[in-house]
């Protein structure tokens, strides 16, 4: 791949972020930690350019992330982003001090000087400032080319060696002009071509698996999820009736969905799928537990054994296909960056089956070019954008033990709510809205009988990126349909409530 940025992490909460923007642009971006990459590494990757993020620490702290200044003379455009521009200031020795009174955090208005960097933006515009340290005097060779009320430097540049640094976020929503900005680093300075594109990807793809997969065995866990749906059809794609795919029915899957996905990929696609109904196995396992993270444990350990006693019956599989994405590899720290939490998904062979390697076509991709591939495979709207949706199914959409009956009574809630909402036409209006269980009973009447039943509550979040979100303002009329339709259709069911609580300080699923 000859046009590529690299995104050197310095531990920046928007580090995916910045390597999606750039591959908004079709241009081929990855993310390395700064402690896993030497200089020469860098060089002989043939990177186009390189981003430097933000990150939470103070550069004059001599425990924070720090990088061999020979960076700066490598030959390679750089791009610093809040950190990574006031680590730029320190290594090519300018000075970074503590904002005190004068940090800024949230929509800035920005003052920009002429410059490639900022070719085609206002001289002014708002920008996302979020820090509390700020370059006091800029390095050698450096000239300003931004500044706001409380920052004198805002961005800077070596123009010589193509070096800019930037004291905002050009990657998030908020700052007017971001994504120009990022534009003009990755084609004016980098000088990159536009070649990273989904239709190529899935061509190069099917191709590559036609070769090295011929005459093998493959095996896939089915989930119905856009991950292993994405993964089941580029397969299928490249050799045909030599992938089987498991799909695993645990019972807490929404209203309708695993005939769904039986239906989609056994009849429409003609995949080799073996349906395998655990439903009672999973309910007798998790009986009478309440706790969230016991509640994950339990089915994904379960849902490993069910589907190893499925691939003993279908004798020797040679390769295990997997819907690892991009963020999986990321966020378990598997090579290319700090561990967040750990994947199913990344943790290796399943030593009882016996496989000889692993698939993983989408592990270079994010999850929007992810259905990007499923949109040119055919694959059907309602899976392409199907919400995310955990793992552990319904179980963490009902607070407190699981049953049978709490299972039905959460499918009916949720299918009438999202019809609700699809009625409305509103689907593209919010990212995800779902219903939950709650263990909270309270009084209702009807008829002229005194009732006591649970209380169901409606989610509806906007987002771009689910690293934050906001409550999703739907019409009244809507929630009051849903709400309606649930406390009459829904036997159990006494009241319906709507969560108008942001992303933070809650998170988006209730557990």
């Amino acid at each position: 791949m000859n046009n590529k940025i690299l995104v050197l992490d310095f531990g920046g909460q928007y580090n995916q972020l910045i390597a999606r923007r750039v591959r908004e642009h079709h241009v081929y971006s990855e993310i390395k930690p700064y402690n896993r990459i030497t200089i020469d590494e860098i060089k002989n990757e043939g990177y186009k350019g390189i981003i430097f993020t933000g990150g939470p620490n103070s550069v004059y702290d001599m425990s924070s992330p720090h990088y061999d200044p020979e960076i700066l003379n490598a030959g390679i455009p750089i791009l610093g982003i809040c950190y990574g521009d006031q680590l730029i200031s320190y290594m090519a020795g300018g000075k970074v001090e503590s904002a005190d009174n004068s940090s800024e955090y949230g929509k800035t208005m920005v003052n920009l000087e002429h410059n490639i960097l900022f070719k085609d933006i206002p001289e002014m515009s708002i920008c996302w400032m979020s820090h509390t340290d700020f370059i006091s005097e800029l390095p050698e060779g450096f000239k300003r080319i931004g500044y706001t009320d409380k920052c004198p430097n805002a961005a800077m540049c070596d123009e010589t060696r193509k070096i800019y640094g930037v004291q905002f976020h050009p990657e998030v929503t908020h700052t007017e002009y971001g994504k120009q900005i990022l534009y003009n680093f990755i084609f004016g300075v980098c000088n990159c071509e536009a070649d990273w594109k989904m239709e190529n990807f899935t061509a190069s793809t099917i191709e590559k698996y036609k070769e090295t997969l011929k005459d093998q065995k493959v095996l896939l866990a089915l989930s119905g999820g856009v991950d292993s749906s994405v993964v089941a059809l580029l397969l299928h794609n490249a050799i045909g009736s030599n992938l089987t795919c498991v799909f695993v029915d645990h019972g807490l899957l929404r209203k309708d969905e695993a005939d769904f996905v039986e239906n989609t990929f056994k009849g429409q696609f003609g995949l080799n799928l073996i349906r395998v109904n655990a439903k009672d196995r999973f309910l007798i396992k998790l009986a009478g537990v309440r706790d969230p993270e016991a509640k994950r444990k339990i089915i994904g350990e379960e849902f490993i054994r069910v589907f190893e006693d499925e691939a003993k019956k279908l004798g020797k599989m040679d390769v295990l296909a997997q819907g690892t994405i991009y963020p999986d590899v990321i966020e378990s720290g598997k090579g290319d960056s700090a561990v967040i939490k750990s994947h199913h998904n990344v943790g290796g062979l399943p030593e009882t089956i016996g496989f000889s390697s692993i698939a993983e076509p989408l592990r270079d991709l994010f999850k929007d070019e992810v259905r990007e591939v499923g949109e040119k495979l055919g694959l059907p709207k309602d899976l392409v954008w199907r919400q995310p949706f955990p793992g552990p199914g319904l179980a963490v959409r009902i607070i407190g033990d699981i049953t049978e009956e709490k299972v039905e009574m959460l499918q009916e809630a949720d299918a009438i709510f999202r019809e609700e909402i699809a009625d409305a036409k509103l689907e593209k209006e919010t990212n995800q809205y779902f219903a939950v269980l709650t263990d909270v009973h309270s009084v209702g009447v009807m008829g002229d009988a005194r009732t006591y039943g649970v209380t169901i509550a409606l989610r509806a979040v906007t987002t771009d990126d689910f690293m934050t979100a906001d409550w999703t303002r739907l019409p009244y009329e809507v929630l009051a349909k849903a709400s309606n339709r649930i406390t009459n259709e829904v036997k159990g069911v006494s009241r319906v409530v709507y969560d108008i609580t942001s992303k933070p300080p809650a998170t988006v699923e209730w557990e």
